[in-house]
C-alpha cells in the first residue's frame, strides 16, 4: 500500500495537471508524515543525509537532500571520470554513425536526443552512458570532469516515467521527455550531460548559483522527481571501465572510465 503511493508519486503518466498536482503534493507540509515511510519503504541510508529527518519540512525537500560531506569521495585519479549520481547502469556503448542502438529494445538518435543541436557532430562516433536514479538514490547531480561549461540548452517535452517500463513501452522516452543538456569542454574534449525529467513539470534545476568552470564533483544540478542522466563522450575521448555494464550500480564519485590524456 504504502510503496504503491510512493510509486504513484514518482512514476506517474504525462498529463501536466496530475503531474503539477502531484508535484504540490509532494512539496507541500502535509508531505512532511511521509518522509519516515518513504525512508522505510526504500530502504534509504537517512544517517548519510545532511540533516536529520524531522528537519525537513516536506517530502520533496528530503527528496532533493544534500548528503553529508565525506560521504561520496571523489575518485582523485586525474584521467577519471566520475559518475555523476547514484544510479543504475541501463545503457553504455558506443555511438555508431549518431545513433544509440538497443537501449531496453529501443534505438535512439543523437538528433532526437539533443534537439539537432549543432553539436551532434561531436558525438556521432563516440561513447554514452545512462544511468537511471530510483526513488532511492540520491538525487542530485555532480559534475563528472573537470572544465568549463560552454552550452547550457532546455529542451521542452512530456513528462513520462523513465522507469523500466517507460524505457521499454514507451516510444523513445528519453528523447521526448523535457531534458536540460550542459555541454562540458574538458582538457581530452567534449561531454554532453543530459538530464532527463520525469513526472513533474520543471522537474530538473540547476544549482544556483550557476558557474562556468567547474571541478570534477561540483554540484551541478538536482531532479525534483525522477528521472535518468545520459552522458554522451566526443568521439575518441572516453574509455569506459572494464566492467561497465547493464544493471551495474554506482556511486556518485566512482570512477566508470578514463579520459584521454
Amino acid at each position: 500500500m504504502v510503496k504503491s503511493l510512493f510509486r504513484l508519486l514518482t512514476e506517474l503518466s504525462s498529463r501536466k495537471a496530475i503531474s503539477r498536482t502531484t508535484g504540490r503534493i509532494a512539496k507541500s507540509r502535509l508531505s512532511r508524515s511521509m518522509i519516515p515511510s518513504f525512508v522505510k519503504t526504500y530502504e534509504i541510508a537517512a544517517e548519510e543525509a545532511e540533516k536529520p529527518l524531522e528537519q525537513y519540512e516536506s517530502l520533496n525537500e528530503f527528496f532533493t537532500r544534500r548528503l553529508r560531506p565525506g560521504s561520496r569521495p571523489i575518485d582523485p585519479a586525474p584521467d577519471a571520470v566520475i559518475s555523476p549520481v547514484d544510479a543504475r547502469i541501463t545503457g553504455a556503448g558506443e555511438i555508431q554513425a549518431g545513433q544509440l542502438l538497443n537501449i531496453k529494445g529501443q534505438d535512439y538518435t543523437l538528433e532526437e536526443l539533443l534537439d539537432r543541436s549543432p553539436r551532434i557532430v561531436n558525438y556521432t562516433h563516440g561513447f554514452y552512458v545512462i544511468l537511471y536514479l530510483s526513488p532511492a538514490d540520491y538525487h542530485r547531480i555532480h559534475v563528472p570532469a573537470a572544465g568549463k561549461i560552454v552550452e547550457r540548452d532546455h529542451i521542452r517535452g512530456k513528462t513520462y516515467p523513465v522507469n523500466e517500463y517507460g524505457m521499454r513501452h514507451i516510444h523513445r522516452v528519453l528523447s521526448r521527455n523535457e531534458r536540460l543538456v550542459t555541454y562540458l569542454q574538458t582538457a581530452a574534449g567534449e561531454i554532453a550531460i543530459v538530464k532527463v525529467g520525469a513526472l513533474n513539470v520543471s522537474s530538473i534545476r540547476y544549482t544556483e548559483p550557476q558557474h562556468d568552470a567547474v571541478d570534477k564533483g561540483d554540484e551541478l544540478a538536482y531532479f525534483e522527481f525522477g528521472s535518468t542522466v545520459v552522458l554522451l563522450f566526443e568521439n575518441g575521448i572516453f574509455t569506459p571501465r572494464s566492467d561497465l555494464m547493464v544493471n551495474l550500480k554506482v556511486k556518485m564519485g566512482e570512477a566508470i572510465g578514463t579520459l584521454a590524456t
